[in-house]
């Protein structure tokens, strides 16, 4: 996001940004920024389809070092639209790059990175188990996000280059230079701060000589995600023909010739007054005027206005419904403060807007139809739910390896026929249950006897074996519901010993159908958080940092298709735990053929997992038994293993 080129640019000026201590202060944390960095950073997982539960570790770490420091964040994730659509082709344009990422790393090769489906829900959950003010905004999210923190005289943290323009008093942290795993403590005192690089407007603007009102003109003219003159067939050229600067970038030099031609003014205006001047073609005297207003359009996102985040973080209030600008007025007032509270999914606001919806990209094996295919049936009643039947939605998918889009109709399932999207957050909980159920083809039965957060991802994986392309084979069930125990080890700060030696080695190669299977789960799964949040949770929202571990998940499958079983009831893998749960994946007929499950041995305790399949009518009952002493719980409370904030306590 924002400007090419600009953060090298101002790396390579080393003057321009400052060593500085920061502790003791609010901070506006970029949240969308920071998820991706806290994920890239240490090299989590990317082919797999992701393991999540290292990454909310990270998470938990980061906020750890702010609260050791005295640092308030406030994190602000981008939620929100931009009503003129302008941003939507460099959007296109940066999903078709990632697809191509998606499809280098499906063939083992080494280049750019890329996020897996459930990273932001998972970053949400994680927050507000730490407790940690955050918002989903429901505008565009930067000029939000500088205003706010204009408004507190705090820094913002980010790595989007668009903080370079915004002149924001207390400047703006970069997140590359942000050392936040090196938080030190100061000599003379006992304060702990974190070692980072401040920038400022006014640091800039000293070194290359030109007023602060013009770094808006300097963003738009060089191109924003907003404007690209060179683009639009307006591509500026200098009147000094000097030779380019040896060891030079063409952008470096670029940005520097037009610096020293903005020294020359005071105002905004008088700079675009002169900007025809720069441009090489002037024959089309209307299209210059639409270049112009372009320009003008590019500069006014730099504008730092009053935000409504303010009110929220504090008060905990939505903005008033009738102070939204038109294009958000299609919000019914009931969704405001759920989409400002992420419980609610932020792509509504495209779909009530009737705005085309860009899906996301996946590891996964691209001769085959795209993944998201398989969940289209769940964003359906989504869509009907927002829209009405007889609606249609604009798609951006994949074909092969190309962005295409297609439209899609709405529906509504039998049970939803009756609602109405001003009042679906009274509809009684049973009817929203129906819908959901009815939506994924599951009955009420089937999910008797669980635990309340394990019902969603139940249901799910019910779908996801009747709709995936390629039916799954008992192997890759097996080892996604040996994952769901590894969380509910996990949770309680267990684990079993051979599937932590399969952690620590990690994943080597990769099975494109496996990874293709997977990927479908997880749209599938992501899909449903979607129509759960939007029918007001008539399931539990499972943990979803627990739910999936793509290195496990992928080696488990190798382990049980390279292992013999026979027999029905083989003893299993040995581990005292203090649960006791028998989940029906699916109601089974009363006669099954049932598959044993694998044996892996781990210090003398037990656990039981069985697999009952009958394939002609593909259905699969999964029961989960799990045997703890009173001894062992008592050892369990005394262990001193690290805690995260799903952890649960022995009680």
């Amino acid at each position: 996001m924002g400007i090419k080129g600009l953060t090298r640019f101002i790396d390579d000026h080393g003057a321009i940004l400052t060593d500085y201590h920061f502790r003791n202060s609010k901070l506006v944390i970029d949240g969308s920024n920071l998820y991706h960095s806290l994920y890239f950073n240490p090299c989590v997982d990317q082919q797999h389809g992701g393991d999540y539960d290292d990454f909310e570790n990270q998470v938990c770490k980061f906020f750890k070092a702010l609260r050791d420091c005295g640092i308030e964040p406030y994190v602000v994730i981008d939620g929100g639209s931009d009503f003129s659509d302008k941003k939507f082709e460099t959007l296109l344009h940066r999903v078709q790059s990632t697809l191509n990422t998606a499809n280098n790393l499906s063939k083992g090769l080494q280049g750019d990175r890329i996020i897996p489906t459930l990273v932001k829900q998972v970053f949400k959950q994680v927050l507000s188990s730490l407790k940690v003010p955050f918002a989903q905004c429901i505008f565009e999210a930067d000029q939000e996000i500088a205003s706010l923190a204009q408004r507190w005289n705090c820094p913002v943290l980010s790595y989007d280059s668009d903080f370079y323009i915004f002149d924001i008093q207390a400047g703006y942290l970069p997140i590359s230079h942000f050392k936040w795993q090196n938080a030190s403590t100061q000599r003379w005192s006992s304060q702990n701060y974190i070692p980072c690089k401040r920038y400022t407007t006014t640091s800039f603007c000293r070194h290359f000589n030109i007023n602060r009102k013009l770094l808006p003109v300097f963003a738009a003219i060089v191109g924003n995600d907003y404007v690209n003159l060179d683009k639009m067939g307006f591509p500026i050229r200098w009147e000094d023909n000097s030779p380019m600067e040896p060891n030079r970038r063409p952008r470096v030099v670029f940005f520097n010739k037009l610096l020293k031609w903005l020294s020359d003014f005071k105002q905004q205006q008088e700079a675009l007054d002169n900007v025809p001047r720069l441009i090489v073609s002037r024959n089309n005297q209307h299209n210059m005027d639409a270049a112009l207003q372009a320009l003008s359009r590019g500069i006014k996102v730099y504008q730092l206005t009053l935000s409504c985040l303010e009110k929220f973080f504090i008060k905990g209030k939505a903005p008033d419904p009738g102070h939204l600008p038109d294009h958000l007025s299609v919000l019914p007032d009931w969704t405001l403060l759920p989409l400002m509270k992420g419980t609610l999914p932020s792509c509504i606001i495209y779909i009530l807007q009737l705005k085309p919806v860009i899906q996301g990209v996946q590891v996964e094996d691209h001769s085959f139809p795209s993944g998201n295919n398989t969940s289209r049936p769940i964003r359906q009643v989504v869509f009907g739910l927002l829209l009405g039947e007889r609606r249609e939605v604009k798609e951006y998918d994949r074909e092969g390896i190309n962005l295409t889009s297609s439209m899609v109709k709405a529906i509504l399932p039998r049970a939803a026929q009756q609602m109405q999207l001003d009042m679906l957050n009274q509809a009684p909980h049973s009817v929203r249950l129906e819908v959901f159920l009815e939506t994924l083809g599951v009955s009420q039965s089937t999910l008797n006897g669980l635990p309340s957060h394990l019902g969603l991802p139940v249901a799910v994986t019910y779908y996801w074996l009747r709709h995936a392309h390629l039916q799954p084979d008992h192997r890759l069930l097996q080892a996604l519901l040996l994952g769901l125990v590894y969380g509910e080890l996990c949770r309680q700060r267990k684990m079993l010993g051979r599937l932590r030696g399969l952690i620590q080695r990690g994943a080597r190669s990769l099975d494109l159908a496996v990874a293709h299977a997977y990927s479908q789960w997880q749209r599938c799964m992501r899909d449903c958080l979607d129509l759960n949040q939007l029918l007001c949770f008539p399931l539990s929202e499972p943990q979803i940092a627990w739910l999936y571990r793509g290195t496990l998940v992928h080696q488990l499958v190798g382990k049980l298709r390279g292992v013999s079983l026979t027999g029905q009831d083989k003893q299993g893998i040995r581990r005292s735990q203090s649960i006791s749960t028998s989940s029906t994946l699916m109601s089974p007929p009363k006669k099954t053929q049932r598959n044993a499950h694998p044996t892996l041995q781990s210090q003398g305790s037990q656990i039981q997992i069985y697999f009952c399949f009958n394939i002609k009518s593909n259905q699969i009952k999964f029961i989960y038994t799990a045997l703890r002493t009173s001894a062992e719980i008592s050892k369990c409370c005394t262990e001193t293993q690290p805690k995260t904030p799903n952890s649960k306590q022995c009680m």
